[in-house]
């Protein structure tokens, strides 16, 4: 078979076609799929529960959570939102959850406030072992429904959203 000009010119049209299709079918795999869980599987000591004072927020990185005093009532609070599973930091100028990919607002407790996530942050179960606060990572429970204001506050000060 000879090599034309012509020839060569068709096989990498065809060849850059395949890569193209190829990497358009592995981005859509990736917007399509579940997002995974970002949480460690398993048990994560917290340590002593009086080290949460109350109505504050303070990140875990090995459980990758948010230990959460709601008016003296614990809870370890996933990091992601539940609308599309951004990381949601806690503000601390307006003592709320602020999601700045889509705006979702959640209370100290983690209850919806505003905006498009489905319900409150999704919680894993908090038990105490020999005075230590332990966080079961592997039994995650959907957050609370929309209109639960249990440890609904008006907001501390102005949000975070729009700052840095």
């Amino acid at each position: 078979m000879k090599l034309t000009r012509r020839s060569l010119l068709d096989t990498g049209w065809k060849v850059g076609a395949a890569l193209l299709t190829a990497a358009a079918g592995w981005t859509s795999w990736e917007l399509l799929r579940p997002l995974r869980t970002s949480a460690a599987s398993g048990k994560v000591n917290l340590g002593n529960p009086s080290q949460y004072a109350k109505d504050t927020a303070t990140y875990n990185t090995a459980g990758r959570l948010w230990v959460a005093n709601a008016g003296g009532h614990l809870f370890a609070l996933s990091q992601k939102c539940p609308h599309l599973g951004c990381r949601v930091p806690f503000c601390e100028s307006s003592g709320r959850f602020e999601c700045p990919c889509h705006g979702s607002i959640f209370d100290i407790g983690g209850e919806h406030v505003a905006g498009p996530a489905p319900r409150g942050m999704d919680q894993y179960t908090l038990s105490i072992e020999n005075d230590e606060l332990i966080a079961d990572t592997s039994k995650r429970t959907d957050g609370p429904p929309h209109g639960a204001a249990t440890y609904l506050t008006p907001p501390k000060g102005p949000s975070c959203k729009g700052q840095g």
